[in-house]
């Protein structure tokens, strides 16, 4: 995975539909665990929930399925998180080809403080790209719902969007690079209903060439949009917090009749 190209002849992992294989032991921040044994296998072409309270673990999980927690000072994980039938945690692996190809949309919009159209071909600029650019900003604004809204303004800042508009100017920024998976963490937790269900719409619409991984508080966001769940809970002892996966299967099965008592309790609310 030291470049594109390695990347680009896909080997099964955990059987032919599983895009990402998750195996966390534990992760650690310096001497805190974090979470623990977590394994979640990410499904090609469907999207997987992330649910659960507070500090339960979900979105460490998610950011270490693109290498995000290296960027945090005392991360560490014990495990594998096998893309294309590698470790993305293996010797020799650039972090930075494996965020070209795991994408991330995060819980706050970000556009940067630059032209809708220079948020986009940011990525491109990044990695080289020697094709027509205008054609791949265009693509990305419109699988991103966007290019209608913003084609004749394209040279106006990013920043002058709503915020739903610059949420799905940051998906647009995500899969302009052509990413294989799409990480979702919270993307709506920053926008009102209207955005909320746009951003929705455009999710069950991406899922058709992305695989997607989405962290969400909100368990209605999850039962609309996700094909699998996985649910999260949290061991607090000796004044820490650590998170672990109680279960995970289809979204309805999970919703419907759960298998573990304490997802049971959390999807009645009773959850302390």
């Amino acid at each position: 995975m030291s470049d594109v190209a390695t990347l680009e002849r896909p080997k099964p992992v955990d059987g032919p539909d599983v895009a990402i294989s998750c195996s966390v032991q534990k992760i650690f921040y310096g001497a805190f665990l974090a979470v623990r044994d977590s394994n979640v296998p990410i499904e090609k072409g469907k999207i997987t929930g992330f649910i659960g309270p507070s500090g339960c673990g979900k979105s460490t999980v998610l950011r270490s399925l693109n290498r995000m927690n290296d960027l945090i000072k005392g991360f560490r994980l014990e495990g594998q998180v096998n893309f294309l039938g590698q470790d993305i945690y293996g010797a020799g692996v650039d972090p930075v080809v494996v965020r070209r190809h795991i994408g991330m949309v995060f819980q706050q919009p970000n556009p940067f403080s630059m032209s809708i159209f220079d948020n986009v071909a940011f990525g491109l600029r990044l990695n080289r790209f020697k094709g027509d650019a205008a054609e791949k900003v265009e693509h990305a604004l419109r699988r991103a719902a966007l290019w209608d809204e913003v084609k004749d303004k394209l040279k106006a800042s990013g920043l002058s969007l709503s915020g739903g508009q610059q949420q799905r100017l940051c998906i647009a920024r995500a899969v302009a690079t052509e990413p294989t998976v799409l990480l979702m963490d919270e993307p709506c937790s920053a926008l009102d209903p209207i955005a909320t269900r746009r951003i929705e719409e455009l999710m069950l619409e991406l899922k058709k060439d992305y695989t997607i991984a989405l962290v969400t508080h909100n368990m209605q966001q999850a039962r609309r949009v996700a094909d699998v769940t996985a649910f999260f809970s949290v061991d607090i002892s000796q004044g820490g917090r650590t998170g672990h996966l109680v279960e995970i299967g289809d979204t309805n099965e999970l919703f419907d009749s759960p298998r573990e008592e304490m997802t049971k309790k959390y999807l009645r609310g009773e959850f302390s």
